[in-house]
């Protein structure tokens, strides 16, 4: 499957321009340069450039190498755009939601935010019983979070909160980390300014 052409026409495929357009949102909202993702893919910057404005076609091992430099499944570009067009950028389905992680990692985030690029974006956040941040993370944004269900400790700064459903906190450019300590699952709504993702 790695060298076989991404097909625009299979069933599990965006069209060029939409790929090309998905890269693009995504390389400009991490920050990362022409270069660096054909650096990450052993392509041209000009393959690259081709690729983001739907003029080029890229080999799944290609998409799969794009992926990871972007932090992303490789799943993301494969987001079924069948909704009606008044939809597009406006509404995201409970189906239909972009996936990050994975359970194994103790945190799925699914997107909620229609598309990425915008002031801010909103994530579901779920952790696993057990899963613990155990590094303090650092990021120049201001995020805010709502726990829908379970219990969630949070560090702020030197501060630790422990959460329960309901509560609601926000980090202003602090380092921050979390855990899970309880016996179930804790969701949480989460948004992000600027987006990270």
């Amino acid at each position: 499957m790695d060298v076989q052409s991404f097909d625009p026409a299979g069933d599990l495929a965006m069209d060029r321009v939409a790929l090309g357009h998905e890269i693009r949102k995504l390389r400009k909202a991490r920050a990362k340069t022409l270069a660096e993702i054909a650096l990450a893919t052993g392509r041209s910057v000009s393959f690259i450039s081709q690729l983001e404005r739907g003029r080029a076609e890229i080999s799944i091992s290609d998409l799969k190498r794009i992926a990871h430099s972007l932090g992303v499944p490789l799943g993301w570009f494969f987001v079924a755009d069948t909704k009606p067009a008044a939809e597009v950028g406006r509404v995201v389905r409970s189906g239909a939601r972009r996936r990050l992680g994975s359970m194994t990692d103790g945190l799925v985030e699914e997107l909620l935010s229609p598309n990425i690029g915008g002031a801010f974006e909103m994530f579901l956040s779920t952790f696993e019983p057990g899963a613990v941040l155990p590094e303090a993370t650092l990021r120049e944004t201001e995020e805010e979070g709502y726990l829908v269900k379970g219990e969630l400790e949070v560090w702020i700064g030197d501060s630790c909160f422990h959460l329960n459903p309901g509560d609601s906190f926000r980090i202003a450019r602090e380092p921050f980390r979390w855990a899970n300590r309880g016996q179930t699952e804790a969701v949480v709504v989460w948004v992000i300014s600027p987006p990270t993702y």
